[in-house]
């Protein structure tokens, strides 16, 4: 299958594209919001050469080392208004994905997570075909952990890592849920249609 254009389809609400280097201002801006940093850096903004210079660059590469993988622009698609990302960020091999997201706080409680975070799960099972789709995030993250049910992964485990500068809720630990690739075909006909 080609990769040079392979995007998930979007959804209902959602289009999703390839990141590209003109996203650098609004992935700084999603970035800066406390809010939604809050259970990745404990608030703390990404710094704008990071993106710039480290991050973009990264998932660029990406697309090419593995097709149909990688991290996208999340659009409205009523009005086109650029509402965070989606990502099936591959494993080594490309036969695993990390399933993630980040929204601006303007387009929470809409339901948009769970709706492209199936669309995803789907995607990575039915086009590209990997073995297993996981997540993580920090224990305390309840809407996160809701929003990876509602995409049909599982919890799998709690773990407890050491953090020089831990924030707060670290010490509850992380917790990981997957979806594997056999168990995803005996999902119910209802989930997938979703």
């Amino acid at each position: 299958m080609g990769g040079d254009d392979l995007v998930p389809p979007g959804t209902e609400r959602l289009r999703l594209r390839r990141l590209t280097a003109a996203d650098v201002d609004a992935l700084v801006e999603l970035d800066s919001d406390p809010e939604v940093m809050r259970f990745l850096t404990g608030g703390v903004a990404t710094p704008r050469a990071t993106v710039r210079d480290e991050q973009v660059p990264r998932l660029l590469a990406q697309y090419e080392r593995h097709p149909g993988l990688g991290r996208w622009a999340a659009l409205d698609r009523a009005g086109g208004d650029f509402l965070g990302w989606f990502a099936l960020d591959p494993s080594e091999d490309g036969t695993e994905a990390e399933l993630g997201y980040r929204l601006r706080r303007s387009a929470w409680g809409r339901g948009l997570a769970t709706e492209g975070s199936r669309a995803l799960v789907r995607y990575a099972f039915d086009v590209v075909g990997v073995r297993r789709v996981w997540a993580e995030t920090m224990a305390v993250n309840e809407r996160s952990r809701r929003v990876l049910a509602k995409a049909g992964l599982r919890h799998v485990r709690t773990f407890h890592l050491q953090f020089d500068d831990p924030i707060p809720g670290t010490e509850h630990g992380e917790v990981e849920y997957e979806l594997r690739a056999d168990v995803a075909q005996e999902r119910p006909a209802a989930l997938r249609a979703r």
